[in-house]
């Protein structure tokens, strides 16, 4: 058991934790959360021993293995699976001793040294590491690779296996998911659900968080809180504590109606597609936790350009990457606004050469990319990080990008992304990677994009700053193409998703959980899905339903209107006539004129809501009309 008794622990003169007491039992898997810079790290290095506390005391059992992974790896020559095993020290001390008793034949001290290397499984050590590497995702041909041949990402997994494979009854984990895709990230689930040690772990990713941890020890205010459950669970019951205090509740009112707001919206299309419906429940999810996120310091939205083309883009017969080696081959798509994708497919795969040419990074190698006249893209890559200038502050930053406008409405502006008081005028080289990627968001925002390509845009994000980008990807308008391996992002801001898979765009039809059956069938052969044959006959088709959409669309919108406004007539009809006074002889005309107005506005009501249902219904059956048209085809 690891006991912390008043512990007080600080940076500098900066207190991250003061007079905190709790106790992590063995077994554990504990998640820990906080915004960027509260403490993670300092408390991750007093477990190790690196540091000592301040104040207070901290107990673990003396003789705990502790396996930690390192978040750097030099570019070395050592094999890639040399690398992994040369990790556990012991084991290769054991080897060569061994290798010199055997040198001098010393058969009693062989006999000693076969026993210990017994003890720690030392012959199936070279199999696991092989089991390590395959499970994040390298090539049997790559395990003899050098370290330097690997890019950083890659080489953060070789630390990752290293880690995993160090006996341990304590292991701590720094944002284990970085760089991992999807079906890594659910090969590492499984591997932590198995270990038998303690495990504390650093991650901003909220489904593997949910998937892992029993436990929740979250920093605030100075001070370390530890809930019993998952993220989810943790959601609720600090949602349940901070409804009871009447500020956080009027906040709690203001977050539920946005997220509901939302919900609306989508209503109507909660049949056409299986993320559709998932997605709903996320969303009222969501409302019952938002609570727990009202003290965010993030407000951030994206509004769309109100001119649009349709489509946005379209690619025919695109072949996408480099003259020497395109990665994806006659390509035939199109975004048309209000589109939202989710990308999936394994690392390599061409996902963020489509983004990139999508955007006009890349040219077509071959075919053609047409882009509509009033199309306005907002970009995000990780490259754009180490383009900002980091000699300049995110105030001038933003001044770059609006000369013309304001300065207090661009600090203002820039407040809603978390960059406030001095950090306004701070020169970015100062920044973390999460601090350059909100100001990069901000910079798309400003803008008004009505297409957003997003490469991963939540590497570096905390939690809070997640929970803030999902929201506002909610509420913004226009279409969204979006690349990440944050599956809680992905099931509440994209209606559909496209497959990259063997040089080919298709669409998947499913939601992430069809796709991890879809990975594992397709290992073993199962067939992927196919382009439909006939696709200038079907986008015909397609374009017609179109065009019949758009005016069912505005009569829905206007029959919601006059409903709206039509409840709310007779919401005050019907409060006059609660009232007692109205019954009395002097007001007898004015209670005939209400009772005639109610019977009125409810027979409209009635004939209002019966219409705007049979509309629903229409407009449902056209979208479903467009979806089995496309068959496995991008629209």
């Amino acid at each position: 058991m690891i006991q912390l008794k008043n512990l007080a622990l600080f940076r500098g003169s900066l207190p991250l934790i003061t007079d905190t007491s709790a106790q992590l039992h063995q077994g554990w898997k504990i998640a820990l959360i906080g915004e960027n810079g509260c403490g993670k790290s300092s408390l991750f290095a007093l477990l190790r021993g690196i540091h000592h506390q301040d104040a207070g005391d901290l107990s673990m059992p003396s003789g705990w293995r502790i396996a930690h992974m390192s978040q750097e790896v030099e570019a070395l020559e050592r094999p890639a699976i040399d690398y992994v095993i040369d990790g556990f020290e012991e084991y290769r001390n054991l080897e060569r001793e061994i290798e010199q008793a055997e040198s001098i034949e010393d058969h009693a001290r062989l006999s000693q040294l076969h026993g210990r290397f017994d003890a720690i499984d030392g012959y199936a050590i070279p199999n696991r590491a092989e089991q390590l590497l395959s499970g994040l995702g390298f090539l049997p041909e790559q395990f003899q690779n050098s370290v330097s041949q690997f890019s950083g990402g890659w080489r953060i997994r070789l630390n990752l296996a290293r880690t995993l494979l160090l006996p341990s009854d304590l292991l701590l984990l720094d944002e284990p998911t970085n760089h991992l895709d999807l079906e890594t990230c659910v090969w590492l689930e499984k591997w932590l659900n198995a270990y038998e040690g303690t495990l504390v772990f650093v991650s901003h990713d909220r489904d593997f968080i949910d998937n892992v941890s029993d436990h929740i020890l979250s920093f605030e205010s100075k001070n370390l809180v530890l809930y019993r459950g998952n993220y989810l669970t943790y959601e609720t019951t600090k949602a349940q504590r901070l409804a009871q205090q009447q500020a956080a509740f009027e906040k709690q009112q203001v977050r539920i109606t946005e997220i509901n707001q939302f919900v609306t919206r989508f209503k109507a299309k909660a049949t056409k597609a299986k993320q559709a419906q998932s997605r709903l429940k996320e969303l009222e999810r969501m409302a019952k936790i938002s609570p727990a996120h009202i003290d965010s310091p993030f407000t951030f939205r994206f509004q769309e350009n109100l001119k649009v083309s349709d489509p946005l883009i379209s690619l025919q017969k695109a072949s996408l990457g480099y003259k020497d080696q395109p990665i994806l081959q006659d390509i035939e798509c199109r975004l048309s606004p209000g589109d939202r994708i989710g990308l999936l497919g394994v690392n390599g795969a061409g996902k963020s050469t489509l983004i990139k040419s999508l955007f006009g990074d890349l040219t077509s190698v071959s075919g053609h990319i047409h882009r509509g006249q009033n199309l306005s893209v907002g970009y995000f890559a990780q490259h754009q990080l180490e383009a900002l200038d980091m000699e300049a502050s995110p105030l001038l930053t933003m001044k770059r990008e609006a000369p013309d406008e304001h300065e207090q409405s661009l600090k203002n502006f820039l407040g809603s992304f978390g960059f406030q008081g001095d950090q306004v005028d701070a020169p970015i080289k100062r920044f973390s990677g999460g601090e350059k990627a909100r100001l990069c968001l901000a910079m798309i925002a400003w803008h008004k994009p009505n297409l957003l390509l997003l490469d991963e845009p939540t590497n570096h994000l905390d939690l809070e700053i997640r929970h803030s980008l999902t929201l506002a990807l909610q509420a913004y308008q226009g279409a969204l193409v979006v690349v990440s391996h944050d599956r809680h992002l992905l099931r509440n801001t994209v209606d559909q998703f496209w497959l990259i898979h063997d040089g080919q765009v298709t669409e998947f039809d499913g939601d992430l959980d069809a796709y991890r059956t879809w990975t594992k069938e397709s290992a073993t052969g199962v067939e992927k899905p196919q382009a439909v044959v006939d696709r200038k006959e079907q986008k015909r088709i397609q374009a017609q339903n179109r065009q019949k959409l758009s005016p069912i669309k505005k009569a829905i919108q206007k029959l919601e209107k006059a409903v709206d406004i039509g409840q709310q007539e007779l919401e005050a009809i019907e409060a006059r006539l609660a009232d007692s006074k109205i019954y009395e002889t002097d007001f007898k005309d004015e209670l005939q004129q209400c009772l005639t107005l109610q019977v009125k506005l409810k027979q409209s009501l009635e004939s209002d809501e019966e219409q705007w249902m049979e509309l629903l219904d229409e407009l449902e059956q056209l979208e479903s009309g467009l979806l089995s048209e496309k068959g496995s085809y991008i629209n």
